[in-house]
């Protein structure tokens, strides 16, 4: 309930001041509207050198977006204003709604994929706090974490098939995009994109099998369900599928999943409202059907399928909007949600259930509502197109529950009266509760009677998904035939569930239950569960205490990815060319370095192995000498002696006070020489490799051509040095000057020893 946190709210000149920004926004786009200047374009340079603009685009797919952003936007900020009336929170959830509206806004408008993802991603971290808004609720904050783990993960999913798709098509222009596309090979590449932005774009949408998640969210106050669950960002699936369908509508594959997980969506979201009992729940159900209806849309071809699309988004968002804030206002007046404990509640809520009606009529699809002209138009498009015989049952399903739960929303809870627990406290809201609801649902009547309002909006919608949309006429259809049957049976069967929904939920209860135990809610739960466990057993191996262990898991894993990588593009390498045979310095220092490794397997005292393994950064020191890099050689002799002569006190030290232990038995040696071994090898055939490809001059050219004029200097590796490595040199100094402070105690106590020693002689 608003009132469970009451507190200093916020004043009515800064809900008007908030609520100005979707209302300005609804100017603006039924101004442009309007005034039919579609589309429009632009750009900005943003990250030039990753090839990222700030590019938008509005056709009327996003213009059909922005409309229901901004109305639905205005209607929920003035709504929230009394819903909210005196709650501590009320600023917050202000400025979140804010947030999320831009971020929106910026969703539907991006015509760079990148751009669009950043503004996806947003929505997704806005909708995490908005449905934990009571965060001090367990349940509330459990619902935020289960909505942002799987959008979450899904916008992971999303990005990686942006990045390939934009790959695939050579940009990431979406308008260039859905160009490119229909004219490249359908391959590997552009499959797994495919996949992938289906993933991101289901989750989002909560399409079976990523459903669960969004009754869940109805934790959220009845403001954020009414914008973010009917209207906004639930459709950002829908809108995605709808924006790249030119790029991938004649792909079998896309057409075949769209179908596929849109009708089981669809079927399986209406039979799970029968088991609610709370009546935001049960609209939550049938929102996710619709998605699922939309989506089934989306895959099939044809004009009348795009037609239907944009009809079914505008409507569903002009009748469930207000069906939620009815369902808030009926918490808000009586204290429960639960269709069990309400009735009659017409006689203390008269303008609620005004509002029920209208906004029940046209989710119904009953006539002279823009609900009934869009199951018209669907009708008339899954006839016209190839449809899956699930998908007729499906679409049968969704027709006839929709009408029960409209009936449920509608007329149960203020007409009838079951017998359990009529509320006898029930009061109407405020001003602010009762106007924007009525005005959304108004607006559905109106498009009903005169739909020839909503026919260039639709049509600019369709527009986007199919490259020539004819004219469209949206009217209703009285004469007799397969569309008005297909309506009459939704009608009959509905009222039937309608009648029979006490009976049906108690059956449909128990086997959904047992479903649902091995479901997709099911295997999510478990895998929150398991998520501590497995950490747990991984931390136990890796972090074993063992610094050698940690040594050879780095080493080996190091090895491993790059044999890997080598692996997969073996078949481009060639084979280098041997050279003379190297010089007696060189091959005295790798005869120093591989004697120093050798004679460290073998040793058991740690002093020992200490001046063993200091053969090799000696030898390497040789070898850096005599392969041209003094300064190199130079920094690695110093730092070797420091270390050595440090490492050797500390052993000494320890030895005389009889805290050093040997070194373990030799029975790990073995696997320490063949890592070892394997990682030597895998470095010396990525030097191979590394050495078959041309030379390129670029750097030792430019070096040349600008130490002179640039750095004032003849020396080209002075310059280098000081000049253009500066950072690197000072680094150098830096390890110079650290080795020289580290030895510097030693040489402190070596002298304190010889004056103790003098002053006893």
């Amino acid at each position: 309930m608003a009132q469970a946190n009451t507190g200093q709210g916020i004043g009515r000149v800064e809900r008007l001041l908030f609520t100005a920004l979707p209302l300005s926004a609804l100017c603006l786009v039924l101004w442009k509207l309007a005034r039919l200047e579609l589309p429009l374009s632009a750009s900005l340079s943003w990250v030039p050198a990753l090839g990222i603009d700030l590019a938008f685009h509005i056709d009327g797919l996003s213009a059909l977006m922005l409309l229901m952003i901004s109305a639905v936007g205005t209607a929920v900020f003035l709504y929230a204003g009394g819903y909210m009336a005196g709650h501590s929170g009320q600023r917050r959830l202000f400025v979140l709604l804010s947030l999320f509206m831009l971020a929106m806004i910026g969703t539907v408008t991006a015509d760079h994929l990148l751009v669009l993802f950043l503004f996806w991603e947003a929505t997704s971290v806005l909708s995490f706090l908005l449905v934990g808004f009571d965060y001090h609720k367990s349940g509330s904050r459990r619902s935020a974490q289960q909505a942002l783990l799987i959008t979450g993960a899904g916008g992971l999913a999303l990005l990686a098939g942006f990045l390939l798709l934009g790959q695939a098509a050579g940009t990431y222009r979406i308008r260039e995009i859905i160009e490119v596309v229909p004219q490249l090979e359908q391959g590997g590449r552009l499959t797994a994109a495919l996949l992938l932005i289906l993933v991101g774009a289901f989750t989002k949408s909560a399409q079976f099998p990523f459903h669960f998640w969004l009754p869940n969210a109805m934790a959220a106050p009845t403001p954020v369900s009414a914008y973010l669950h009917s209207a906004t960002m639930v459709k950002l699936g829908v809108y995605l599928l709808a924006r790249l369908d030119p790029a991938f509508g004649e792909w079998p594959l896309w057409e075949l999943l769209l179908k596929g997980a849109g009708s089981i969506t669809a079927a399986w979201g209406m039979i799970l409202a029968l088991r609610e009992r709370d009546l935001k729940r049960i609209l939550a159900w049938s929102t996710v059907a619709t998605l699922g209806t939309l989506v089934t849309l989306v895959g099939m071809r044809g004009e009348g399928a795009s037609v239907a699309v944009g009809s079914l988004l505008l409507a569903h968002a002009l009748y469930k909007a207000p069906l939620f804030f009815v369902a808030g206002n009926i918490d808000h007046g009586t204290g429960t949600r639960v269709i069990d404990r309400l009735g009659n509640l017409r006689h203390s809520m008269p303008w609620t259930a005004a509002v029920a009606l209208l906004a029940g009529a046209s989710m119904a699809g009953m006539p002279l509502s823009f609900g009934y002209i869009v199951k018209d138009v669907i009708v008339e498009a899954k006839s016209a197109g190839e449809v899956f015989a699930f998908a007729k049952a499906a679409n049968t399903i969704f027709g006839a529950v929709a009408v029960a739960v409209a009936g449920v929303a509608a007329v149960r809870v203020f007409w009838r009266h079951p017998g359990v627990n009529e509320s006898c406290e029930a009061r109407e809201g405020s001003l602010s509760m009762i106007l924007p609801p009525l005005a959304l649902a108004l607006s559905g009547i109106t498009l009903g009677v005169f739909p020839f309002f909503a026919q260039g909006l639709i049509a600019g919608a369709a527009g986007a998904m199919v490259p020539v949309p004819r004219e469209i006429l949206l009217g209703i259809t009285l004469e007799f035939g397969p569309t008005l049957a297909s309506l009459a049976l939704s009608y009959a069967i509905g009222l039937g569930v309608y009648i029979s929904w006490d009976w049906l939920h108690e059956r449909f209860d128990a086997a959904v239950q047992r479903i649902d135990r091995l479901g997709m809610a099911a295997h999510f739960e478990r895998l929150l569960r398991g998520i501590p466990r497995a950490a747990a057993a991984s931390t136990r191996f890796v972090q074993s205490g063992s610094l050698p262990a940690y040594v050879a898991l780095a080493i080996g894993t190091l090895s491993l990815l790059l044999a890997l990588v080598m692996a997969l593009g073996w078949s481009s390498f060639a084979v280098p060319a041997l050279g003379g045979i190297p010089g007696p310095a060189v091959l005295g220092a790798c005869a120093l370095i591989a004697a120093g490794a050798l004679a460290s397997l073998f040793q058991k005292d740690r002093l020992a192995l200490l001046l063993s393994a200091g053969l090799v950064g000696y030898g390497s020191g040789v070898l850096f000498l005599f392969s041209g890099a003094p300064d190199v050689a130079y920094t690695q002799f110093t730092v070797e002696t420091v270390f050595v002569i440090v490492a050797a006190s500390i052993l000494l030290v320890l030895r005389r006070s009889g805290r050093l232990s040997s070194l373990p038995e030799a029975r790990w040696r073995p696997a320490a020489l063949a890592l070892a071994a394997a990682f030597g090898a895998v470095i010396m055939l990525l030097l191979f490799v590394a050495s078959t490809g041309p030379f390129d001059p670029a750097l030792s050219d430019y070096f040349s051509e600008t130490s002179l004029p640039q750095a004032f200097g003849r020396n080209v590796v002075n310059v280098i040095l000081v000049d253009f490595r500066a950072l690197d040199t000072l680094g150098e100094i830096t390890v110079v000057l650290l080795s020289f402070l580290a030895a510097l105690p030693l040489l402190a106590l070596r002298r304190a020893g010889r004056e103790r020693k003098a002053e006893a002689e």
